[in-house]
């Protein structure tokens, strides 16, 4: 049987696309199943080697629960509002929960300038910030645990800058510049909170300070803390920092994802930064690979939220809150199905579990706090301790399956609240939503080059194919194949004589070459320091910075200019042709408006996109500009050039697509 050669390209085209959903499939994957954490020792005797075991009843102790905020984003040109409710979290939400911790993971202030294009460290936001803080004396009651996020951290060249305010008017920034570690003892137990600080050095202004760094020495500092959380024998360790690790590259043999995996006391790490990607991804939690979990909290900039979190008798739990959302409910015990961590936890604790536990706060006292497991009637709590509750239960009835537990929290002002989820204790498992897995688990560096790569591909690779093509048939004077879709023959057609001026395709070739390895902008990327971007990174003075963000402007650059040039250009070349194939046509007005209205909308396009990098990195940054003020220039030369050339430019392309007939002296095809 004879196999074509579309469907030859068809099924290589299907193997490559099964490929790469293999490895990003692959690569989100967690095994459901709980380890088998045993071993036998001399004696030929079965040991537990896994997670601690903790017997859970209705004791107080082996608890504790501490809040997160993040993406504050304290501004002094816009919404007032974020500045007022965040006090209103300093007073009385850190006052109802009574948390031994607040970690604030980053974006503390917003430094961006009144236009909101330009960014700078401001001065009067910091202070606000302080004055919070001071004024609500919330680190005298609880344990403020702060670190920079990219917006702290704009244009700043050295840790000892004047404008590095996060030195002087954080609450740690004074003694931890960078990344920390703080011990918290609570009855028997002490737990380790890890601030790591991926922030780049230096720090640009926006946009390109969007992927966190982790260089060899942060590195090596983290792992320092690690080991230190060993020896002051913590019995959990919680990571926080401000990038998700999917936005975090590592400069050194190891990365975070691989440290915080091979500590079996580290449980989770919690970030922001993302901000739910515009709303687009809420519940932004993945079980990593490594084995612990990553929770991206959205923000308080635009959301107003914050995280309750607490671990009972070593079963980490969360419950992220919308503030002035009240009563707070967060079950510990059983925990949700989807957070299960069989790597750091032990399933056998809730196994043989004799209690149901809740966290219940609320500004007033509570009325009742009640359970209810799977359809089964509601079960008031008993009242331990502050804001612990518990019902006894038999754990057996819900070995098998996924079970349901619902609590119901009123309090003395009527005002109700009720929290519901998925548990298991044999194992079974429920899949988690895809998207946020990708955005937390993909390395988004990497995506970022291959989209910006297969554009490039696309970009260069069939002009030359069709120039080849092209060569073939003029020099063996065969025939073109018949047509079969007239919509693709023609752009096929169209493209084919684009290729065949030299002038152009050289032009083209060798614009978008420059553009994937020379400078795209020269200008003040730190103020007062000059600094040059290209698409694989940045030099600021004698320091550099690797490409991030940049290949996603790469990428929608050659997405949204350089093909739609390509093909307005190719659009213009066939119709100088149809105009030397029939010169005595009139052509409407409308029709050489439509003709010339796609190349004014991307020059326009880039004249906006210019004056935007004008306001980041001033006037030096859109003169000495390829990426801008080059794309306009060759943009409106080839376009003048493609409408206005000698027809005589045409006559190579007219040879193959009109084999019998030339051009004459007068322009036309005779």
């Amino acid at each position: 049987m004879k196999i074509s050669k579309s469907t030859i390209v068809l099924l290589v085209l299907m193997l490559i696309f099964s490929i790469l959903i293999a490895n990003i499939a692959d690569l989100i994957n967690v095994n459901s199943h709980f380890l088998d954490e045993t071993t036998e020792d001399n004696n030929g005797e079965i040991q537990w080697i896994g997670p601690k075991y903790y017997n859970i009843k209705d004791s107080y102790n082996h608890l504790i629960w501490f809040l997160q905020i993040t993406d504050i984003h304290i501004s002094i040109f816009r919404d007032p509002s974020r500045l007022s409710e965040f006090k209103e979290f300093c007073n009385v939400t850190v006052n109802s929960i009574q948390p031994k911790v607040v970690l604030a993971s980053g974006d503390l202030t917003d430094a961006i300038v009144k236009d909101g294009f330009g960014s700078k460290q401001e001065h009067r936001e910091w202070q606000l910030y302080r004055h919070i803080i001071g004024e609500t004396n919330v680190s005298r009651k609880v344990l403020w645990l702060d670190v920079r996020g990219n917006h702290d951290n704009f244009d700043i060249i050295s840790f000892d800058s004047q404008n590095n305010y996060y030195l002087y008017y954080s609450i740690q920034g004074t003694n931890h510049p960078r990344s920390y570690m703080y011990n918290v003892h609570t009855g028997l137990e002490t737990y380790s909170f890890i601030a790591i600080d991926a922030c780049l050095k230096p720090g640009p202004k926006r946009p390109f300070n969007f992927i966190g760094i982790l260089d060899q020495y942060e590195i090596n500092r983290i792992q320092q803390l690690i080991n230190r959380s060993k020896e002051s024998n913590a019995a959990h360790v919680v990571v926080f920092g401000h990038y998700p690790t999917s936005s975090i590259i590592s400069q050194a043999d190891t990365n975070i994802r691989s440290i915080l995996g091979s500590h079996k006391e580290s449980m989770v790490y919690l970030c922001g930064h993302f901000h739910m990607l515009g709303n687009m991804v809420p519940n932004m939690y993945s079980l990593q690979k490594a084995g612990f979990l990553e929770l991206e909290l959205a923000d308080w900039k635009d959301n107003r939220m914050y995280r309750l979190a607490a671990i009972d008798h070593g079963q980490f739990s969360f419950i992220d809150i919308k503030h002035n959302d009240w009563p707070v409910i967060l079950i510990t015990n059983p925990k949700n199905v989807l957070f299960m961590m069989p790597q750091k936890e032990n399933l056998e604790s809730i196994i043989k579990s004799t209690h149901v536990r809740v966290l219940a706060f609320s500004t007033v006292p509570l009325k009742t706090v009640e359970i209810q497991l799977d359809n089964d009637f509601w079960q008031k709590c008993d009242h331990v301790n502050g804001p612990l509750y518990v019902l006894p239960w038999n754990s057996t009835r819900y070995k098998e399956g996924i079970h349901q537990i619902t609590a119901r929290v009123v309090d003395n002002e009527d005002r109700r609240k009720i929290v519901s989820y998925s548990f298991s204790l044999d194992g079974s498992w429920l899949s988690a939503s895809i998207l946020p897995k990708l955005v937390l688990t993909v390395n988004i560096v990497y995506i970022l080059q291959f989209l910006f790569f297969i554009t490039l591909i696309l970009s260069i690779l069939p002009l030359c194919f069709l120039r080849f093509v092209h060569i073939y048939y003029k020099n063996n004077r065969k025939k073109l194949p018949r047509r079969r879709m007239k919509f693709f023959h023609s752009w096929l057609r169209k493209l084919w004589i684009l290729c065949t001026i030299d002038r152009v395709f050289y032009g083209l070739m060798l614009y978008i070459l420059y553009f994937a390895v020379g400078p795209w902008t020269v200008g003040e990327i730190i103020e007062d320091h000059l600094g040059i971007i290209f698409v694989w990174g940045t030099f600021i003075e004698n320091m550099y910075l690797p490409g991030g963000l940049t290949y996603a402007y790469g990428f929608l650059q050659l997405l949204c200019f350089h093909l739609p040039l390509i093909f307005t250009l190719a659009h213009q070349a066939d119709h100088r042709l149809r105009d030397t194939e029939c010169p005595s046509r009139v052509v409407s007005k409308f029709r050489i408006v439509g003709r010339f209205l796609p190349i004014l909308i991307l020059i326009l396009l880039q004249a906006v996109l210019g004056y935007f990098l004008y306001l980041e990195y001033g006037t030096t940054a859109i003169i000495l500009c390829p990426l801008r003020t080059g794309s306009i220039i060759v943009a409106a030369s080839l376009s003048y050039f493609v409408t206005t050339m000698p027809v005589s430019y045409l006559r190579s392309a007219a040879s193959v697509w009109y084999p019998n007939g030339v051009i004459d002296n007068n322009n036309a095809i005779q």
